[in-house]
């Protein structure tokens, strides 16, 4: 299995299919396997890596918060172990966090961004709503119940259960130990991007359910109106987990961007 250490912190990776680079950065106390629905069809033309972030799946379980530049660096670390020099970078809900703080530190190694179901933080960004955050938190929940609690505000109404049983399958074989968890959770909540993504200038995708009540998709409009020609794709019907409520509308739009992008760079 192959493994990079960064900041003393073990950060498992793998890599599926060939073609240019892009790199699958995953959200919230989600380890890279939660990449199924996508991963297959991205890999039918590009070199996937993705990643366990630090705190969950495979990799380690370091002690206190996990810092937004700090999982940041691991994406860069994984490159580097990859041989990477620059990838297409991809990145849902906290991973579309990490994202753009990989973005912001490393823009030589940026050829085109994809933020997913993400937000910029700081006061400007759209909360959810009580009932959403207080789910987060979990206080006193078991997994069993945390995965039922969190279900109608990450999925849309219409999914058909079987659909969100697959995707819980994964989440409660590999689910967070309290620390990797809540070292994710505090890396969020002391994050803001928002007064610096304007700096972003290499191509970008912004795409959202609309009826997404985790992260609201009003803050993908507002990521769209501060980085420069960004490109919005709200997706109908398709809440936070939009691969898996719309998987086809989902992957026809990031394939349409990511194919303008190869071809703006083979003239």
């Amino acid at each position: 299995m192959p493994f990079v250490v960064n900041e003393g912190v073990k950060i498992y990776w793998d890599e599926c299919g060939s073609g240019e680079p892009l790199l699958l950065i995953m959200g919230l106390s989600y380890p890279s396997y939660m990449w199924h629905r996508s991963r297959p069809v991205l890999a039918q033309h590009y070199r996937t890596i993705a990643f366990d972030n630090r705190g969950i799946g495979l990799s380690d379980v370091p002690s206190g918060a996990y810092s937004m530049p700090s999982m940041a660096s691991d994406g860069a670390a994984v490159l580097d172990a990859a041989g990477v020099e620059a990838a297409h970078v991809f990145g849902v809900s906290m991973g579309g966090m990490i994202a753009q703080e990989f973005a912001l530190q490393y823009p030589k190694r940026v050829r085109s961004l994809i933020l997913g179901c993400t937000a910029a933080g700081g006061p400007q960004a759209v909360q959810a709503e009580p009932g959403a955050i207080q789910t987060l938190l979990r206080q006193g929940m078991t997994p069993e119940e945390s995965r039922e609690a969190i279900t109608p505000f990450i999925y849309n109404p219409g999914t058909p259960r079987e659909r969100i049983d697959e995707d819980m399958a994964i989440r409660m074989k590999w689910y967070p130990t309290p620390q990797g968890y809540a070292g994710q959770l505090q890396g969020i909540f002391g994050w803001e991007a928002y007064g610096r993504i304007a700096q972003i200038t290499v191509p970008t995708l912004i795409i959202h359910g609309e009826t997404d009540r985790l992260i609201p998709a009003a803050n993908a409009k507002l990521i769209a109106e501060r980085i420069p020609g960004a490109r919005l794709v709200l997706i109908p019907h398709a809440s936070h987990i939009f691969e898996t409520d719309q998987p086809a509308a989902a992957h026809q739009a990031i394939l349409e961007f990511l194919g303008t992008q190869h071809s703006v760079a083979r003239k």
